[in-house]
This record gives structure tokens, sequence and C-alpha cells, in this order.
């Protein structure tokens, strides 16, 4: 387990508020088990704004026809997924809505993934953050992914009050375009921390 304080769960909520941006008109479908951290996105960035959460039960969650059914009668504005379940969704066929806006996160976007979802959607945003740092860290309006092929799509910039460096063994920042470890510091840090490493 991870502890986290209030001030970091209320930073991220907060930030996320701002961008990828949820107003009190939205629904957003949610469709990740309760012990999983993107959950506090899912349930607490609604209620933060007044807006309508629709629970995807197990089953449809794990099932891209019945997930597309759910979003289809719920008018559904928002949802947040991993690509697994992006994909899922659109072998189901789900055509999308230009007043969608799909949120991916846990796993790395590939660019042929979000190839596809541009057209179905009218705004792509990629997250990512690990638990450690409570929940999320960073965050990527995607444009055009053609330009990040063959790689995945970048993890984007930081959220509010958050500080991300790639640095060398000796904790040194690297030039661009080296390999290094991503430090992240700031308000989402959990307890008990100094720092977190979270990838190569």
């Amino acid at each position: 387990g991870v502890r986290v304080p209030h001030r970091a769960v209320s930073n991220f909520l907060t930030s996320m508020q701002r961008e990828p941006g949820l107003a009190a008109h939205d629904r957003l479908v949610a469709v990740t088990t309760l012990s999983f951290d993107i959950a506090v996105l899912e349930l607490l960035l609604p209620l933060s704004v007044g807006a309508q959460i629709v629970l995807a039960d197990h089953e449809a969650a794990g099932d891209g026809k019945l997930l597309l059914a759910l979003l289809e009668s719920s008018r559904a504005t928002v949802m947040q997924a991993t690509p697994s379940t992006w994909r899922m969704l659109l072998d189901a066929g789900w055509a999308g809505s230009t007043q969608f806006k799909a949120l991916c996160g846990g796993e790395a976007l590939a660019p042929d993934l979000a190839m596809s979802l541009l057209p179905r959607c009218g705004a792509l945003w990629n997250l990512y953050g690990p638990t450690e740092t409570t929940v999320g860290s960073c965050t990527l309006i995607v444009d055009g992914p053609g330009e990040y092929a063959p790689a995945t799509v970048p993890i984007g910039r930081p959220i509010a009050n958050t500080e991300l460096y790639v640095l060398d063994a000796n904790c040194r920042p690297v030039p661009i375009g080296i390999i290094g470890e991503l430090y992240i510091g700031g308000a989402g840090v959990g307890l008990d921390r100094d720092h977190v490493v979270v990838a190569d």
C-alpha cells in the first residue's frame, strides 16, 4: 500500500479539473475497480465538479460490446481507460463522438492506438503517474501521434505543483535524448519518501 496525504489527493483533483478538464455537464463512465488508484479520478473528480458518474459493472468493463452499449445509452462524454480497454472498445465497433473526451493511462499509449482514437473523439489525453505520486503526475493532449512513431506517445508535462527530472546514476540531470531515470517530486509524492524513482 501507499500512504498519501489528503492535500496530495486535493492537488491531483484540482489539477485534473483544469487539464484534462471536467465540468458539471459531463458524464464520466467509470470502468476501474475500486482497488486501482485511478478510481480516485473516476469517482472523486466528477463529484468535485458536480458531474455524473456512470458505473460500469465488472461484466461491462471487460466486454467491449457491453461497454459500447453503456457508453451509448448513458450518453457519456468522458472515459478513462487503459490502452487494452480502448482497443477492446474499438474492436467492438465504437465510433465515438466529437463531444467525447478520451483519457488513456495505466499502460504506454502506442501511436497506432492514438491514431485510431483521435478521429473518434474531441480530445485524447495521455495520463501518466505511479500510485506513489498520488495517481497521476503528468498529462499530454495528443494532437498528432504520427510524430511519435515508432516509440510510445510521450507522458507529457507535470500537473500542478509537480516536478519531473530525468537523472543519471549520480542524480545529475541528463541531456535531452539521453536515457536516465525519471524522478518525480512535489505535492503528490506519498508519505515516507523523499523521492520516487519510477521508470528507466
